[in-house]
């Protein structure tokens, strides 16, 4: 399934916590769409809700013509929306093709599951040369690449990137983003929720700032002005501040 993934007036939150009030995000297919905000904007939160990690108060979310609106994790992976958890979360004592398969649970087809791994690992020769090695004794580098190559396994349409940059070195930063880059090139579109704005804003192709649960600014990075305008979003004030 392909098309325009739009998220519509989302409401969620945990318990009885309402944490996002309201958020809307469209997300092209084949670009990278960036979210940027304080700790607490429910930038995670939104991303969990698209998941299915979390049930939408209210809103609507749809890709292309189907509405996804409250289909579990494991439907919306089907239907092309992967979620990465912060920091990749490779299964440590698993190897690498172990982890891999993991990727494709939701497919039914272990053939197929098979010759997605082969055809993906061939792009990694670092870990094609260690696939059988558990993955928690690779690089954070190398582990990054096992979870961006799992999350691709069941040829999802867009991919969401929970900080993926965080806990990592600059070297390892500039490898995170050089390997997001490669996932536009590939045609699948990502939503990215960054902390590291200095490094994520030259590769978005657009961005929303969240700042209390809801929008406050969405566009291009050429519409943000200048570093004091973003941080003045950033920080609760108003697009035109």
């Amino acid at each position: 399934m392909s098309g325009v993934l739009n998220v519509t007036d989302l409401k969620t939150g945990y318990g009885k916590q309402e944490i996002v009030h309201g958020i809307s995000i469209t997300a092209q297919p084949g670009h990278i769409t960036c979210v940027f905000g304080p700790n607490g904007s429910g930038k995670s939160t939104v991303i969990k809700g698209i998941a299915g990690l979390l049930p939408p108060w209210a809103g609507k979310i749809t890709l292309g013509d189907a509405d996804l609106t409250g289909l579990p994790v494991h439907e919306m992976v089907r239907k092309g929306i992967v979620m990465m958890p912060q920091g990749g979360g490779v299964f440590p004592r698993f190897s690498v093709m172990e982890n891999l398969r993991m990727g494709g649970y939701s497919l039914k087809d272990t053939r197929e599951v098979d010759d997605r791994i082969e055809t993906l690992i061939a792009d990694y020769p670092n870990l094609q040369r260690r696939r059988n090695v558990a993955a928690g004794s690779l690089s954070g580098g190398e582990q990054m690449m096992v979870a961006i190559a799992r999350a691709l396994v069941p040829n999802p349409a867009f991919v969401m990137l929970d900080e993926p940059s965080a806990g990592l070195s600059p070297a390892l930063v500039n490898e995170t983003m050089d390997r997001v880059l490669a996932l536009r090139e590939r045609g699948v579109g990502v939503i990215m929720i960054e902390q590291n704005i200095r490094e994520a804003l030259p590769v978005a192709d657009s961005v929303y700032i969240f700042a209390g649960g809801k929008n406050k600014f969405s566009g291009t990075r050429d519409d943000i002005r200048s570093d004091e305008h973003l941080m003045s979003i950033y920080m609760g004030g108003t697009v035109s501040e």
